[in-house]
């Protein structure tokens, strides 16, 4: 099958990753995978949620938003739809996965997802930088000396996955994802458990060799995108701007 962009089935798009892009937030990050862009602003407060407090424990929240012009027909502010809300919970529980909260102490990390430009896989590259901008909050909470260990136990990322005219593609676009008759999103850690698998079948049915091979796919796209986090984490940082002209595949 030949995709729009030219690429193999198991192909990423051409994915970039920028750290440490907004000046005031205590981590940030800024991810494009193909035409899809968002940013990710993490906040701390050094108070934990109203159902956790007293024992020592912190949380990792994140919310989740299209900005207006990032969809074809004006996204509007300050509304959260149901699938919003179902994404930022995903978003949540994802980094979680991967968080030893009674290491944070009695504070919260919010992580801000705002979609800047939507060609399919927004959830999945949310996921994906926002695990960047958690793990700059973290780092400097132990640079400041208010958490000991670090409370981070692995990377976690994210990626879709789409049985499309018979064919499982990686790394859906949003042309491909509107075609697929099975729309899969992979969320795992970099050791390679999985953390979510979201596999819904838009028009039929799917079998469970179908589904294995699906996340046999999405696993080796994660795997790349663990590194990616990685290398990003290693680089200098850069001010926002214009600094996503090419990328990384």
């Amino acid at each position: 099958m030949i995709r729009s962009d030219g690429r193999a089935p198991g192909a990423l798009r051409r994915v970039r990753l920028v750290r440490s892009c907004l000046r005031q937030a205590a981590g940030s990050a800024l991810v494009r995978a193909g035409n899809t862009q968002v940013l990710v602003a993490a906040t701390v407060e050094e108070k934990a949620p109203a159902f956790l407090r007293g024992r020592g424990r912190g949380w990792v929240t994140a919310e989740y938003g299209m900005l207006p012009g990032s969809v074809t027909e004006r996204a509007p502010r300050n509304k959260v739809s149901g699938r919003s809300m179902e994404i930022q919970r995903l978003i949540g529980r994802s980094l979680r996965a991967v968080v030893d909260l009674s290491l944070l102490g009695e504070r919260t990390i919010t992580l801000d997802c705002d979609v800047l430009d939507a060609d399919g896989g927004t959830r999945t590259a949310a996921i994906t930088a926002a695990w960047v901008a958690l793990r700059e909050a973290c780092d400097g909470l132990r640079a400041a000396g208010l958490v000991a260990v670090d409370p981070i136990l692995d990377t976690v990322s994210a990626i879709s996955v789409g049985l499309v005219d018979g064919e499982i593609l990686l790394d859906l676009c949003q042309e491909e994802d509107n075609r697929a008759q099975v729309d899969c999103n992979i969320v795992a850690t970099g050791a390679g458990k999985l953390v979510e698998v979201q596999a819904t079948a838009e028009h039929g049915a799917y079998t469970q060799r179908e589904l294995a091979r699906m996340v046999a796919l999405g696993l080796t796209g994660t795997r790349r995108l663990a590194r990616l986090q990685l290398r990003c984490l290693a680089a200098p940082a850069k001010p926002l701007g214009v600094i996503l002209p090419g990328g990384t595949r």
